[in-house]
């Protein structure tokens, strides 16, 4: 049975039981193997969360990846994309990037439903770097996080669905964005009347897709000489030196 890597870059430990609930559910062909953040925010809201998650990122790489056929990184903001990819030696696939895949290859333009104020910008940003910049029709935002939704999906549906109608116009298909959403696109679309896409289901499902053989666009990563560090856990340190 393959295996993948399902890296969680925040730190509660709710919400990577979570993602790993719903990741079996939409692959059970897969062993999931999952990894949170060691350190870092409990639910990654700013730039500087962001950038904290990238390094927790390779942290958990670097000590949960032996022997897996692919890695996820199950944040919708995709922290430390890239540089997972310049030290895997199999495919890494962003959750976020995995949503903009699905939704640009079924519809055309899309536009993502996400939770935290900050994420507009950053998402946008991260669309323009993946190659869909003219594909993504807007990103909406809401005060209330992911991490709020999953301790109280009840009281976000009806605010998901308002958001995901509003999203809609101008775009053929709606992401609602988050590891903390997960599932909650299946309660979503019948109050909003239409099928939205779940960023956690096209996480599994195209990692999934990986590991049966569907292509994978990116080069491997070229052997490359990375300067000693100081202060970096021991294990992710060996990995980056070897």
């Amino acid at each position: 049975m393959p295996a993948i890597l399902a890296i969680n870059p925040n730190t509660t430990a709710a919400i990577t039981a979570l993602l790993e609930r719903h990741l079996r559910g939409a692959a059970p062909g897969i062993e999931w193997r999952m990894a949170g953040g060691r350190f870092g925010a409990r639910y990654i809201t700013s730039e500087a969360a962001s950038a904290i998650a990238a390094h927790a990122a390779l942290d958990a790489w670097a000590n949960h990846a032996q022997g897996c056929d692919a890695v996820l990184l199950a944040c919708f903001g995709d922290p430390g994309l890239h540089a997972l990819r310049e030290v895997s030696a199999v495919p890494v696939l962003g959750m976020a990037e995995a949503s903009m895949r699905v939704a640009a290859r079924e519809a055309g333009r899309f536009a993502i439903v996400t939770g935290g104020d900050r994420w507009g910008p950053m998402l946008t940003r991260l669309a323009r770097e993946l190659g869909f910049g003219d594909a993504l029709a807007g990103v909406r935002t809401i005060a209330l996080t992911g991490a709020q939704a999953a301790a109280d999906p009840d009281a976000a549906v009806h605010v998901l669905a308002d958001e995901c109608r509003a999203a809609r116009r101008g775009a053929d298909a709606v992401i609602l964005g988050g590891a903390g959403f997960a599932g909650l696109a299946a309660r979503v679309s019948p109050l909003a009347g239409f099928p939205i896409i779940d960023s956690v289901s096209a996480g599994a499902s195209e990692a999934a897709a990986l590991c049966a053989g569907a292509p994978w666009p990116y080069p491997r990563p070229a052997p490359g000489h990375h300067a000693p560090s100081t202060g970096l856990d021991a294990v992710l340190a060996e990995r980056l030196s070897g």
